[in-house]
């Protein structure tokens, strides 16, 4: 890399850290603590590349951004920051920030994306000014990778008027990222409508329903369980909008691919919705952020007047190994309940045991609608489960050889007993060389009963 990169972070560690691979990288550094002296540089002219943090000892990163785009067109500044939420996201999109990663970062990645930024030195316009109307804080928060893909991708939708699809489990969240696009967006003045099965019930059901929107936002809540005269209806709704055209989301708990082959969503309806699609992680796809959604359901609760609590480590293992099938949404009603239940600050193992034994089972919820999982959807839940059961650590290693011989051993034996014990019949079935089917039916210690397979 060649160029002069601006460091400026409270933290003497990440200043030293940034400076010495940087600089190893071939960068010019000049790193400090204080973000006068960083607009101080920044007006003189020096630097090809800002990295700064978000809440300095003299003011917010953030805010400065306007100020840097003004005084320094086309310079490409990277935000980091510990207030991994997804405010921190949007306000970082909506003053152009040139990236985002939050805190803890991973070092080789921050490079790359410093080196991207050192190679465009793009023009870029100015940014807008922060509408002090919005709302401070949202309450999707998360600083493992699969949150922060979501933020961005949020970010990056949030001002267009493509219809978004927004997928993911029931209890993950849907409604709340539906709503931030809403409220962060240029139509957040217009009436946000959440419609229903009901809404479309009738003839008029559409009419009605752009009448209540305004040109504002329309939100289809779980397209897929929509009948298909209904969704048929919206289907010719979205073709002829009338005068002033919403803006169209949508919400699924099913995957839309699934949810097209089962039947239950209308192709033509999927196509028009799926301008931008969001997957919404479920909380066993981000178990490191139960800590911090933990914390924060009890931060909240001692604001409504609750005692103040906190969760013990065991505790909080605990809390990890669960596979939490109701997602986020269980997790707050059991957090709640803790809390509530809990006899000193520091919640217990068997605290957490005495509410979660009353939960749903830790199983992933059958999702409605389907006769059946797909055999993929079977095994990564069951894999997901199985990493969730070890918490922060990992599975005892010849894992890949295990989870194989799991699912080869039902595979063969299913098959042995269609094709009635005829090996012949079942490696043709099964497409593999009768040697090798044999092989594995030693080595999977399979009893091969021959019969005659009635029809």
């Amino acid at each position: 890399m060649d160029g002069t990169v601006l460091v400026a972070d409270d933290d003497r560690t990440i200043r030293t850290v940034l400076t010495q691979a940087l600089t190893r990288a071939g960068c010019r550094v000049h790193a400090t603590s204080s973000l006068t002296t960083l607009m101080r540089w920044v007006g003189e002219g020096k630097g090809d590349v800002v990295i700064s943090d978000v809440v300095m000892p003299d003011g917010n990163g953030l805010e400065m951004l306007p100020k840097i785009a003004q005084d320094r067109p086309g310079l490409p500044v990277i935000v980091i920051s510990a207030q991994n939420t997804i405010m921190t996201a949007i306000k970082a999109a909506e003053a152009e920030a040139y990236d985002y990663l939050p805190k803890p970062f991973d070092l080789p990645d921050l490079m790359k994306r410093t080196a991207r930024a050192l190679e465009s030195r793009a023009q870029r316009g100015a940014a807008p000014a922060a509408e002090q109307d919005r709302p401070e804080e949202l309450p999707l928060i998360g600083r493992t990778p699969a949150m922060q893909v979501l933020y961005r991708v949020v970010a990056r939708v949030m001002h267009s008027d493509l219809p978004v699809m927004i997928c993911g489990e029931s209890g993950t969240g849907k409604s709340l990222i539906a709503k931030a696009l809403h409220d962060f967006s240029d139509r957040r003045t217009l009436p946000l409508v959440t419609v229903t099965a009901e809404d479309l019930s009738d003839l008029d059901g559409p009419s009605k329903v752009l009448a209540r929107v305004k040109g504002g936002t329309l939100v289809l809540d779980e397209v897929s369980d929509l009948p298909r005269e209904a969704q048929g209806r919206l289907v010719r709704m979205m073709d002829a909008p009338g005068d002033h055209v919403p803006r169209f989301m949508a919400t699924s708990r099913v995957a839309c691919a699934q949810a097209m082959e089962d039947g239950t969503l209308r192709e033509d309806l999927y196509y028009r919705m799926s301008g931008a699609v969001v997957d919404v992680p479920s909380l066993r796809e981000r178990i490191e952020d139960i800590a911090l959604l933990a914390a924060h359901f009890l931060a909240r609760d001692e604001r409504e007047g609750q005692p103040e609590r906190h969760l013990s480590d065991d505790a909080l293992e605990l809390m990890r190994a669960y596979s939490w099938p109701g997602n986020v949404r269980q997790l707050e009603n059991a957090v709640r309940r803790i809390g509530l239940t809990a006899q000193a600050p520091e919640i217990s193992r068997a605290e957490v045991e005495a509410v979660l034994g009353n939960q749903p089972r830790a199983e992933p919820a059958m999702r409605e609608g389907r006769g059946a999982e797909s055999l993929s959807g079977s095994v990564a839940e069951h894999l997901q489960r199985y990493f969730d059961l070890h918490g922060a650590d990992l599975p005892p290693p010849g894992l890949y050889g295990r989870v194989l011989r799991e699912v080869e051993t039902p595979l063969i034996e299913i098959a042995l007993d269609a094709t009635g014990g005829n090996q012949m019949k079942c490696a043709d079935l099964l497409g593999i060389n009768r040697n090798t089917l044999r092989k594995k039916i030693t080595d999977l210690d399979i009893n091969v009963t021959r019969r005659r397979k009635l029809m």
